[in-house]
């Protein structure tokens, strides 16, 4: 399963919002990039960016998205601060707006429970809890106490959901563009089997207060979607090589592929990606958090004797200015 969602909400996912994005920025579907064709020439160059990383070949980008994407994250949440304060009085009403959307019966299949089912789905799309994805990057860690990572992975789906994904929306609710209302009015009359490009409803969002951003917002884009594929494909290959072996040949036919689909993901609908990746979301989350729930007393086992060492002196904290010495 691991395979096909890093396929599907890793890859596919990240090529198709980004070309959505800079489409956006050149004119949308009139502009530079309208013609049908830009969208698969598009997914050939990120194909071969990405290709030229997994395939170990240019090293350095790697090392580059990883310098920026931080930096291009700060400048986001900077960007939404600098919306809402311009709003702030607008505050209050935009908060009540999300948490009566949460909750709301309209416009959804199932009415209050598919509204939940729905915002669970994102909410795993986005932060990956509950997925095991992330366990394979906290597994390459060494330590002595393995609860440490618990602790760390601890802090992802809070700064992803409850910090940036906040601020996302507030930026969204606040900004009111005649974009997201169409989007709104869409989701409503579908009953949510139409969506629209999430990342154009949050650059439209930002051009309210910021017109220049959505080009830095495109930039944004690029990079995060980079590092998210070259992640993803990083994951992916973990879980082909436990399958099929780990050898020259067989990691090529995984990377071959692997990049195929970032052209496929360019030139698919945003629906049609979210409609295979939520599939397969779910079988993740399915046989994982079955997983979860037989390993919970080896779980509860290793945090007792870390608080325990804790407790008695064994584990101490290291300050920032010690661990740079070690």
């Amino acid at each position: 399963m691991i395979l096909f969602f890093g396929v599907a909400g890793g890859n596919m996912f990240q090529a198709n919002q980004t070309f959505a994005q800079l489409r956006n920025v050149t004119g949308g579907e009139t502009g530079l990039l309208g013609s049908g064709g830009a969208a698969f020439v598009f997914g050939l160059l990120l194909a071969a960016l990405v290709g030229a990383v997994v395939f170990g070949g240019i090293k350095s980008v790697g090392a580059v998205t990883g310098r920026l994407v931080p930096a291009m994250a700060i400048v986001y949440v900077t960007a939404c601060l600098v919306v809402i304060a311009v709003n702030i009085a607008q505050v209050p009403t935009a908060v009540g707006l999300i948490l009566a959307g949460a909750f709301s019966a309209e416009g959804v299949v199932g009415g209050a429970l598919g509204a939940m089912i729905v915002g669970f789905q994102r909410a795993a799309f986005s932060n990956e809890a509950g997925l095991g994805s992330s366990p394979i990057a906290h597994s390459a860690v060494r330590t002595k106490n393995p609860a440490t990572e618990g602790y760390v992975a601890l802090i992802e789906p809070f700064v992803d959901t409850v910090v940036i994904c906040t601020m996302t929306a507030l930026t969204i609710v606040i900004a009111g563009t005649p974009f997201w209302q169409q989007a709104q009015a869409t989701a409503f009359a579908t009953g949510g089997d139409e969506v629209a490009d999430g990342v154009l409803v949050t650059s439209d969002a930002f051009a309210t207060v910021l017109p220049w951003f959505p080009y830095v917002l495109a930039v944004a884009v690029f990079l995060f979607a980079v590092s998210t594929i070259i992640t993803w494909g990083y994951y992916g290959q973990k879980a082909w090589t436990y399958l099929f072996g780990k050898n020259v040949v067989t990691e090529r036919i995984y990377q071959a592929i692997f990049c195929f689909f970032v052209i496929v993901g360019s030139v698919l609908t945003l629906g049609s990606v979210l409609d295979f990746a939520d599939a397969v979301l779910f079988l993740l989350a399915f046989f994982n958090i079955l997983g979860l729930y037989v390993l919970a007393p080896v779980v509860k086992r290793e945090v007792r004797a870390f608080r325990a060492k804790l407790a008695s002196g064994e584990v101490t904290e290291v300050e920032p200015s010690e661990r740079a010495m070690l």
